[in-house]
């Protein structure tokens, strides 16, 4: 069984930081790509960044320049740094991660963490 824990979510005021974890538990065979998805009232969840196995990023053009996905294959944790923060970033942010167990690959969504961004 596999367990994805996120923390790090909360209340910011614009022009703040914060920085998600998502730590991956369990009988895991290899973790391989992983990501962070945010949805907000309203509207679709969306890819926020992806980072691979390899460590390749890829970034949605709404956060280039202010945030910056990292993993820490030790911990089987990835990380999202958000700078400058904006009111539009207030969502639930979901980590999805791909995992093979002894069953074969499965892609795992954490249970989501409230960021809002208000002053």
């Amino acid at each position: 069984q596999v367990q994805l824990v996120e923390s790090g979510g909360g209340l910011v005021q614009p022009g703040g930081s914060l920085r998600l974890s998502c730590a991956a538990s369990g009988s895991i065979f290899s973790v391989n790509a992983m990501g962070w998805y945010r949805q907000a009232p309203g509207k679709q969840r969306e890819l926020v960044a992806a980072v691979t196995s390899g460590g390749s990023t890829n970034l949605a053009g709404s956060v280039k320049g202010r945030f910056t996905i990292s993993r820490d294959n030790a911990k089987n944790t990835v990380y999202l740094q958000m700078n400058s923060l904006k009111p539009e970033d207030t969502a639930v942010y979901y980590c999805k991660v791909a995992i093979a167990t002894i069953h074969g690959p499965h892609d795992y969504w954490g249970q989501g963490t409230q960021v809002t961004v208000s002053s």
